[in-house]
């Protein structure tokens, strides 16, 4: 009998390791593989009054560096920049925010000087990671720039930009390919 248990426990830690090696960084539930990737569309410039001017092609290019972080570079004909951002699961779309230096001029703080358990150590039940960044890091008012769509593959993204003291929008809009 004890031989038979020693058998069935061995079978039973030989399946579950086998189980838990073939788990690849690429599964469904890998945010950061879903939306890395190239997004082509149309970078629309928007006036400081809402009207939108001027329209040309662009792309986007998503890459992970790090823990729920990743590089944007965006380019078109008026626009060639990148940026670092954070993204957060927030039911059917994955939202971004600024990091570093760019996250503290924009909101007036470090980024996690609001956590108390870790960037998503303190989550609560039912809470999404937006949401949660959200109640730790922002106060009401705070702009945010855009984000993934997962259901249709896509990627918008607002880069506010100064010319000459004059503000306007270059939105990026665009689809993964």
């Amino acid at each position: 009998m004890k031989r038979l248990t020693k058998i069935l426990i061995t079978g039973v830690l030989t399946v579950l390791t086998v189980a838990a090696c073939e788990r690849s960084d690429d599964t469904p539930d890998d945010v950061g593989a879903e939306i890395q990737g190239t997004y082509t569309g149309i970078i629309s410039r928007i006036e400081s009054n809402g009207v939108s001017s001027d329209s040309f092609t662009g792309t986007t290019t998503v890459t992970l560096v790090g823990d729920r972080e990743i590089e944007v570079h965006c380019y078109g004909s008026d626009l060639d920049t990148t940026l670092v951002l954070n993204y957060y699961e927030h039911q059917d779309e994955v939202n971004v925010c600024l990091t570093g230096d760019a996250f503290e001029n924009m909101y007036g703080h470090r980024l996690g000087a609001g956590h108390a358990g870790g960037m998503m150590g303190d989550m609560h039940d039912g809470e999404s990671e937006w949401e949660h960044h959200m109640e730790d890091e922002h106060q009401e008012g705070d702009e945010h720039f855009g984000g993934f769509g997962m259901d249709d593959h896509s990627f918008g993204f607002d880069f506010k930009i100064m010319d000459e003291g004059n503000p306007y929008t270059l939105r990026f809009q665009g689809q993964k390919q």
